[in-house]
């Protein structure tokens, strides 16, 4: 796919996604939406990518949200649709059984926000500025804000954010549980990436098998989330990356996966 929207990058063990349209704050449109879609689906599938690095390009924004001129022109019809398409990537995103950090600087507004909440870990530069300003347009966050704000930073704040629309800076949002750290806007990408490595060192499928089991888990009852956990504890028991940690730790050496 020819892509106009973002760009593609791959550093194996570690993939890059850029939503590239600075000029409009990086704001998400529905050719950026089949755009990512594609790459965030063909990394996915990638062995060699254990870690996607999501970024904004240029210096304002890592999105701004969804593109008005796109909703001024909605019917309701086309609205519900233009949620759900929203919706099934940022599912998409959260599902990936491999993690995926937002690299958060500038705006991160509405839509922009929302597919920060929909990545694994969330890094904010220190001029990072995160809301869900929908209310002010007369509408709702429709990409899953009501429901993935609430859930991270609780029912009350969450309300608070969704109701006013109010626009908090990186010190705030690391404050309530929004971000995950906050660095010097220099250092992000830094960061970042030296987090990531240091989950891609570990072994791809105990990863996987973690994600899996915190996303099942959060919404079922302990006693059920426990069980299924102890089920995917012994899947992994007769791995060979299992075998091979072993191993090597016995050994002091690193582990050489192989994902299987």
């Amino acid at each position: 796919m020819e892509l106009n929207n973002i760009r593609v990058e791959k550093r194996p063990p570690l993939g890059f996604v850029t939503l590239d349209r600075p000029e409009v704050r990086n704001a998400l449109n529905g050719e950026t939406f089949v755009e990512l879609s594609s790459a965030i689906s063909e990394l996915g599938s990638d062995n060699s990518v254990r870690v996607i690095l999501l970024a904004g390009a240029g210096d304002r924004a890592f999105a701004a949200g969804a593109d008005i001129r796109e909703l001024a022109a909605l019917t309701p019809e086309e609205g519900r649709a233009f949620a759900l398409r929203g919706q099934s990537l940022l599912r998409a995103i959260e599902h990936l059984g491999k993690p995926v950090i937002a690299c958060i600087h500038g705006f991160a507004l509405g839509g922009g926000c929302e597919l920060a909440m929909a990545c694994t870990l969330r890094l904010a530069a220190d001029d990072a500025r995160l809301g869900q300003p929908e209310v002010k347009l007369g509408i709702v966050a429709g990409y899953g804000g009501t429901q993935r704000l609430p859930r991270l930073v609780g029912r009350g704040m969450g309300l608070k954010l969704l109701l006013t629309g109010a626009i908090i800076d990186a010190q705030e949002a690391f404050r309530i549980g929004l971000v995950d750290e906050v660095v010097p806007a220099a250092r992000l990408m830094e960061r970042a990436e030296a987090l990531a490595l240091e989950i891609a060192a570990n072994a791809p499928l105990a990863v996987a098998e973690t994600l899996h089991a915190v996303d099942e888990g959060i919404d079922l009852p302990l006693d059920l989330a426990l069980l299924r956990e102890a089920a995917r504890f012994g899947h992994l028991c007769g791995s060979a990356d299992m075998a091979e940690g072993v191993r090597a730790f016995l050994a002091k050496r690193a582990p050489v996966w192989g994902n299987e």
